[in-house]
């Protein structure tokens, strides 16, 4: 008897602690955020590999890109975040609200000011951060041990991307080229520069694994900013550079109450 007894105690125990348990609070509103890639319009050159387009203030462009923003507006965010550090941000927007701030063809300014201002946001979030990117470690120790070809086919692979943007540009215009940068087949084959690089490496000198920690930390430092600014109910559209794009999608998809949209859904084809 004894044995049947604690079999049954052993069996409805969880059920009892389930039963006596306080019931869970309901969740709270997920905070939705959309990551739109951007090309840097300004030409500025500080990237490896560096595509060159026409002056995004000619007014065929300026209409492209209004259409652009005008698709995203529909989603209604209630921040916007952007590639820049914060208390630039804060002083620029301020400007480009009062028609001060001289015409600018940088992507903060076209894309998230300009979004920012038609959804009537007072204020636009600066999430960016420095960080290291200590390429020339990877490039000697690839020429020393047999790992150049690593390298070129890297480069070959990012020199080829600037080409297709700078065709699809040029044919199609600016919003056509937010569209084709969005697509998530693309941004994860982007990142595969990233993975090959941890070949680059051996025993105790790691290069391509500090190259992408350094990348590592620098996104999901930018990620938190935009996570911790977040409130329940938000709709974040957050512009930044393309690179960017596939780590701070995962971030926020891995983040629990945060929900990743897809730009390709909003932009216009």
């Amino acid at each position: 008897m004894k044995t049947i007894a604690a079999a049954l105690c052993a069996l409805l125990a969880p059920i009892l602690a389930l039963a006596a348990a306080p019931a869970r609070a309901e969740p709270e509103t997920p905070v939705d955020v959309m990551i739109v890639g951007a090309f840097h319009m300004s030409n500025p050159g500080q990237d490896m590999a560096n595509a060159k387009y026409e002056d995004v203030l000619t007014p065929r462009h300026q209409a492209e890109i209004e259409r652009a923003v005008d698709a995203l507006a529909r989603f209604q965010p209630t921040r916007v975040a952007v590639e820049w550090p914060d208390d630039v941000t804060a002083e620029r927007y301020a400007r480009y609200r009062a028609g001060t701030l001289p015409a600018s063809r940088n992507e903060v300014v076209q894309l998230g000011f300009r979004l920012a201002a038609k959804a009537g946001l007072e204020s636009v979030q600066g999430a960016d951060v420095d960080g290291d990117f200590p390429f020339e470690p990877v490039a000697a120790y690839a020429a020393a041990h047999g790992r150049q070809a690593l390298i070129d086919q890297g480069m070959a692979e990012a020199q080829g991307f600037v080409k297709a943007q700078e065709q699809v540009f040029a044919r199609d215009g600016a919003a056509a080229l937010l569209s084709w940068i969005n697509q998530p087949e693309l941004i994860a084959r982007s990142h595969d520069f990233y993975r090959r690089i941890l070949l680059v490496g051996g025993g105790t000198e790691q290069p391509g694994a500090d190259l992408l920690t350094a990348w590592y930390r620098r996104n999901f430092l930018i990620c938190a900013n935009i996570l911790q600014a977040a409130r329940p109910g938000d709709r974040i559209v957050v512009f930044y550079g393309a690179g960017h794009a596939f780590l701070l999608r995962q971030c926020v998809a891995e983040t629990p109450g945060f929900r990743l949209v897809e730009p390709s859904a909003w932009l216009p084809k």
